[in-house]
């Protein structure tokens, strides 16, 4: 075969990457466009006027006289900022019990022996088959029984654990090899500070990537909250929006709705673009193998 054949079959193989490469970056494109879009409407509807929205028979994609007014109006008409540091409490106790407990149960899982572990950990999965339903049922009986309804503790210790979290960080700490385990063991080490200082900053990343999950989790959490909460005291910010359009703005103030729901969506928005390769990191090494 001459060389300009190979040159001509080189030249064609390059041509046919850059068109896959235009064909796939523009079905990306669009699909960004399509997921993006209701996020610009709301931060587009949160800047116009009450009037300004209302008088508009054919929705604009853009607004000429954005305003601020309605975000001021989301912390005046209604207490937006107690939602908020109640949300606060709830998302960070939670999430705290919630780690040390599943980093204790995982680590038991994958490197201490006891009689029936493997029984005791495939009850665990079994329980990831029980719809949660019925599981909100039982909760709300014990919690109304203990007579913690409207407190941070009824509305905290059924989300201290979570059987998915376990699962996954006891496959990661599975990965670790077990000589590490026996050489810390032979110098003296605890199991406790083998777990802090080897397995811990081993599997940093998957454990940020819970940590951010269950901190979602907590933040956008609204039928339990709407179970055992009644007293505004102890709303969250995800059951405060239901109280607004109830009872702050009305139905028909939209545009202060959505300013209230960027206000809301805001962290979460920020939490994961600064943790995003953590998260990504977590993920993927979720999904390897020893």
């Amino acid at each position: 075969m001459k060389n300009t054949d190979f040159e001509r079959i080189e030249r064609s193989a390059r041509v046919r990457k850059r068109v896959l490469n235009v064909v796939i970056y523009t079905l990306l494109t669009l699909w960004a466009l399509i997921v993006l879009f209701p996020f610009y409407w709301m931060i587009l509807t949160s800047v116009k006027s009450y009037g300004a929205y209302n008088s508009e028979y054919i929705p604009s994609f853009f607004t000429l006289s954005p305003t601020l007014e309605n975000y001021v109006h989301a912390f005046t008409a209604v207490p937006l900022a107690r939602y908020f540091t109640n949300t606060l409490i709830f998302t960070v106790v939670t999430t705290a019990i919630m780690l040390v407990v599943t980093v204790l149960a995982a680590f038991a899982f994958a490197r201490l022996n006891f009689r029936g572990k493997n029984l005791v950990f495939t009850l665990f999965l079994a329980l990831m088959m029980i719809p949660n339903e019925l599981v909100v049922i039982t909760n709300y009986v014990t919690i109304t029984d203990l007579d913690l309804r409207n407190t941070f503790a009824g509305l905290i210790l059924p989300s201290v654990t979570s059987v998915f979290y376990i699962y996954l960080l006891k496959e990661n700490f599975a990965q670790i090899p077990d000589n590490l385990y026996y050489a810390a063991k032979v110098d003296g080490t605890s199991d406790l500070k083998y777990l802090l200082k080897v397995m811990v900053p081993i599997c940093k990343p998957t454990i940020i990537t819970v940590a951010i999950l269950k901190i979602i989790e907590c933040w956008n959490s609204y039928v339990w909250p709407r179970l055992v909460t009644d007293d505004e005291l102890y709303y969250l910010v995800s059951n405060g929006i239901q109280s607004i359009r109830e009872n702050g703005f009305g139905r028909e103030n939209i545009p202060a709705m959505m300013a209230a729901v960027v206000v809301i969506s805001v962290p979460l928005i920020i939490l994961f673009l600064i943790f995003r390769k953590k998260i990504m990191a977590g993920v993927a090494r979720g999904g390897m193998k020893g």
